[in-house]
């Protein structure tokens, strides 16, 4: 089957494309907050006509929370099978006074640099999985088939922390597996180079609370008498790093490990600019790790950061108190192998170990995922990144993510199989904030991508 033609009808039927996605936006499908409950059903109902009319067998699955859509579609005898995921809900729109068209009133918008889609959910996800779901229509209306078996999996609760995705996986792992799993929830590296996400770090998250006197005490009647909560809590998150910026936790480092050169060299020649990265958020100075490069730091190697830290009177002037408790919330970012279980139990340890005989730690919540590292050597990655550089001006590189996408993971140990996580948008997109869009270009080229990627695959 011919890739010409299709790419020739996805240029042809974009704004029959863009007229779908604007009726997909126009549904607030807001997962976290009960009242729009019955919009995220409807937005499940959308996609499952949506992928009846493209020619897949699609239904609406329950779940104890928002519905899964599962469609399912052959393809070619002995033709690969991958696993499509994209996620229907979208982020809450607070603050809505800071918008400037109404979230769920889709629009085309002419900027300095083009086109945009603006709207809650334009990047994050639905214009995304759109662009994957347009590419298959094409396949189907040029050749009336696909090159590949495609399975898709659209969930209605990643933006509320997926509760019911777990259990999903483990109850269909038979009928959802594949040979590999396509996720479109990423972007464009700098907003130009088109990128497969290769490295998704881990995340362990601890809060405690440290406490001393059995009530706030006088500054001036027990000041150098009494321990405050606040210093030992201070020494404490100090000593977990040492001069050179690594992490002092026994045993903190195993299962890290070294970048291949192929991937540093690859990584140096995407040209980051990390004083313009940091420029950009009023700092100039890269902290962590000193023998390490900038991107390294943010996507290859693991952390320890204080998100925050109170006790005592914070409120308006002055009380000379000693606070009976001191509060702290700190995260791991992880890689590789890092065992997110035996870290917090070394964390554990190193904090009771750390405080005087007479204070107490209480501790709060503490939750862990792996770090997820594909495979780049599966023949699919090399494909897919080829057919990327071929849609767009600069080539495609595999690079990192400093952040976590569990899907990942899970499709990755319930599932057995890697993913190539490609998406397109841009870091301006302004997800999870007012304002939210998704360039022209990117549901387009995308869409573009999408088409050649599958052919590739076939």
């Amino acid at each position: 089957m011919p890739l010409a033609p299709v790419l020739a009808r996805i240029d042809e039927a974009l704004p029959q494309a863009l007229e779908r996605l604007m009726d997909l936006l126009r549904i607030p499908s807001i997962s976290t907050d009960p009242a729009y409950a019955a919009d995220c059903d409807r937005a499940a109902d959308w996609l499952v006509a949506d992928l009846q009319d493209i020619g897949f067998a699609a239904e609406k699955r329950p779940t104890p929370g928002h519905p899964m859509v599962v469609a399912h579609a052959e393809g070619p005898e002995g033709a690969p099978h991958v696993l499509f995921y994209g996620h229907y809900d979208v982020q809450p729109v607070d603050p809505l006074e800071l918008w400037q068209r109404p979230p769920f009133e889709p629009a085309l918008e002419e900027t300095d640099r083009g086109k945009v889609i603006r709207a809650r959910g334009a990047s994050d996800d639905k214009g995304q999985l759109m662009t994957f779901l347009e590419a298959c229509r094409a396949w189907k209306a040029e050749h009336g088939a696909l090159p590949v078996a495609i399975t898709v999996l659209l969930e209605g609760e990643e933006e509320s922390g997926s509760p019911s995705l777990v259990p999903f996986l483990r109850e269909n792992a038979a009928e959802l597996s594949a040979d590999i799993a396509l996720i479109c929830d990423t972007g464009l590296f700098e907003s130009a180079v088109p990128a497969i996400t290769t490295m998704l770090r881990g995340l362990l998250t601890e809060e405690f609370t440290i406490r001393g006197a059995d009530r706030d005490l006088h500054s001036g009647m027990y000041g150098g008498l009494a321990g405050n909560p606040l210093h030992v809590l201070s020494r404490l998150v100090a000593g977990l790093h040492d001069a050179r910026g690594r992490i002092t936790l026994p045993g903190f480092y195993d299962g890290v490990p070294e970048l291949p050169e192929a991937i540093r060299a690859q990584w140096q020649g995407l040209g980051f600019d990390h004083a313009a990265y940091l420029g950009e958020v009023g700092l100039g100075e890269p902290a962590g790790e000193r023998d390490r490069t900038p991107l390294e730091m943010i996507w290859s190697r693991p952390t320890c950061e204080v998100n925050g830290l109170w006790g005592g009177y914070t409120g308006e002037g002055f009380k000379t108190v000693l606070p009976a408790e001191a509060h702290c919330k700190l995260s791991f970012r992880l890689v590789g192998d890092q065992d997110p279980e035996a870290i917090h139990r070394a964390f554990v340890a190193y904090v009771e170990g750390a405080i005087p005989a007479d204070f107490t730690v209480i501790w709060h919540d503490s939750r862990g995922s792996r770090a997820a590292q594909m495979e780049t050597e599966n023949p699919a990655f090399e494909q897919a990144r080829k057919a990327l550089s071929d849609e767009w001006p600069r080539p495609a590189a595999y690079v990192g993510c400093g952040g976590s996408i569990p899907i990942a993971g899970h499709f990755k140990t319930l599932l057995g199989m890697d993913s190539l996580l490609i998406g397109f948008g841009r870091d301006d997109d302004r997800i999870h904030s007012p304002n939210e869009k998704y360039d022209l270009e990117s549901f387009h080229k995308g869409t573009r991508s999408w088409a050649r990627i599958l052919a590739a695959l076939a």
